[in-house]
């Protein structure tokens, strides 16, 4: 990908419905030297037409849109071009769309409220290769899975057996960790960053990034908050 050198900037779609938004974002991301906004789009379905012919490294996608809203988008685009990066920006307000996005492989999750420096620094993480998900998201998204799991219990229906499969499953995923893999997912499930990890089991970073890959590779997933629902699942 061309993100991939620190030489070149990356390069980003923009897909949102609201063109304000899109203008803002645009003049925001395209003051820094190292990012460079070279699509936008209006909806997921002009998403799909647009981006991959722009030569994109990392898109910023938001969910609800009209024609084709960002879930089915992302999950499209990651589907034909499994090397580009998709950052979902979302204003958290409905739990159970964020929850599939997971699922779709999206490698960054963040509130649109997100500080420009935090944001530039996400892209730069997640076009680096390195998922970005706040330790704040990270929280929210656990405890959404939680308030799904407890409703469905509660209920009596067809999520209780949902629930003890997903509980089997994650469990028989997680065994085949090694115990220094199963503390680095414990910390990434609680939304530690790599240097906290770092510092809470007295490794180096280099060692957890290391750790955090084989986690990924071992566990089938595509991010860190894929990992912390693994985690959470086989602990209920």
């Amino acid at each position: 990908m061309t993100g991939a050198s620190s030489d070149v900037p990356v390069r980003l779609a923009v897909v949102d419905d609201d063109p304000m938004v899109r203008a803002a974002l645009g003049m925001m991301l395209g003051g820094d030297s190292g990012l460079s906004v070279v699509v936008e789009a209006g909806d997921g379905e002009e998403a799909l037409r647009v981006v991959p012919a722009a030569g994109v490294d990392v898109v910023l996608m938001d969910i609800r849109m009209p024609v084709r809203d960002g879930l089915s988008a992302t999950a499209a685009l990651l589907a034909e071009h499994p090397d580009l990066k998709v950052i979902v920006l979302t204003t958290f307000d409905t739990d159970d769309m964020v929850l599939r996005a997971l699922r779709t492989g999206a490698a960054g999750f963040l509130l649109k409220d997100t500080p420009p420096a935090r944001l530039v620094e996400a892209i730069r993480a997640v076009a680096a290769g390195e998922p970005m998900l706040s330790p704040s998201v990270t929280a929210q998204l656990i405890a959404a899975v939680t308030r799904s799991d407890d409703a469905h219990a509660e209920g009596g229906g067809e999520g209780t057996g949902d629930g003890e499969g997903r509980r089997r499953a994650a469990r028989d995923a997680l065994a085949v960790l090694t115990e220094r893999e199963r503390e680095v997912a414990d910390g990434v499930a609680r939304g530690l960053s790599n240097a906290e990890i770092a510092a809470e089991l007295f490794m180096g970073v280099p060692t957890v990034k290391t750790h955090v890959g084989r986690l990924f590779t071992k566990l089938g997933v595509e991010n860190r908050v894929q990992v912390a629902i693994l985690v959470h699942d086989a602990q209920r």
